[in-house]
């Protein structure tokens, strides 16, 4: 009897707390209608793979020239407002993945172009492959966000 009665009290205490945070939720209508928010919050995408390419370079000063190239290309596409997110695998993995771009535009001929500025997917050290994607409109804000916490560059 005095566990039907503790998963009862947690039961009450758990349904509260929900519906604490349903009334919590305070919808801006301004901030989504200016991320282009649909009624779930979402937005749509191009996710980007990036996987090992073609092309293995042994010269380190190329690599190093063709990925500096790579980093600098991430930075002028965020602050273009059109990469909301990257990052690397930081493990090696038998699909050889490399990294994601999560990109602001469903066109796929723009996406296109924004990744031929890119030295490493040029030279086939890398490969992108293309994905439509469905996630929250707020990562558009995820770079403002960043570069709040983000002590030193790449």
């Amino acid at each position: 009897m005095k566990n039907i009665a503790f998963l009862f009290i947690l039961f009450v205490m758990l349904s509260d707390s929900l519906t604490a945070q349903q009334h919590d939720n305070q919808y801006d209508s301004l901030l989504a209608r200016q991320l282009g928010a649909d009624a779930y919050g979402n937005s749509a995408y191009t996710f980007v793979m990036l996987r090992t390419g073609d092309v293995v370079e042994e010269d380190k000063q190329i690599r190093d020239s063709l990925f500096g190239g790579h980093m600098a290309n991430m930075g002028v596409m965020a602050e273009a407002g059109k990469l909301v997110l990257a990052g690397p695998f930081y493990t090696k993995n038998n699909d050889q993945f490399r990294g994601i771009f999560i990109i602001n535009s469903t066109d796929t001929i723009e996406v296109r172009e924004l990744l031929r500025e890119d030295p490493a997917i040029n030279y086939g050290l890398l490969q992108a492959d293309l994905y439509p994607w469905y996630g929250s409109a707020a990562l558009k804000l995820l770079n403002e966000n960043h570069r709040r916490i983000q002590k030193e560059d790449f």
